[in-house]
């Protein structure tokens, strides 16, 4: 009986797609990171920053750890076309497959708590200062969602290079 055809993806695909899972989370952290306003109200204006909603610390924090994992995977793509051989052997695959299906399900969260603490906070709205940082935020959110997709996109590819087991 011979064993069915094997479905891989070429190294440099999963490279290209791992590295604009990068782009997106880093754009994402510099936007959240930077978000900074000054809102006026009745009591005096007062200065709002991401530090001061937890979903958006959450948002931060899956983008690091994101970022690091990508930057960890992107280093063994590199190895992986540069000698022609996966760093861990098959063992390894198993790492890929688990660790890109957890790394993009903690990024999904992380977009959406910050997308539902902007909704949340568009229910106050009442000053200019709040919504130039709620549509920052949201679009920080945006940015992870779309790394999140790359990720999603890692994680398939990553499951057709797990070896065929019959």
């Amino acid at each position: 009986m011979t064993p069915p055809p094997t479905t891989t993806v070429p190294p440099y695909v999963s490279l290209i797609v791992r590295i604009l899972t990068l782009i997106c989370l880093l754009i994402s952290f510099i936007v959240i990171a930077t978000n900074n306003q000054t809102v006026s109200t009745v009591a005096g204006d007062v200065k709002i920053k991401f530090k001061d909603f937890y979903a958006y610390r959450y948002l931060i924090a899956t983008v690091i750890i994101g970022m690091a994992y990508t930057l960890l995977q992107i280093a063994f793509s590199i190895s992986l076309l540069t000698t022609g051989n996966r760093i861990g052997g098959e063992g390894f695959l198993l790492f890929d497959f688990y660790g890109d299906k957890f790394i993009s399900y903690f990024l999904v969260t992380g977009a959406a708590a910050s997308f539902g603490m902007t909704q949340d906070l568009k229910q106050l709205e009442g000053s200019d200062g709040l919504s130039k940082f709620l549509n920052t935020a949201n679009a920080a959110a945006s940015l992870c969602l779309i790394g999140f997709l790359f990720a999603a996109a890692s994680s398939i590819f990553s499951s057709y290079n797990l070896p065929k087991r019959i």
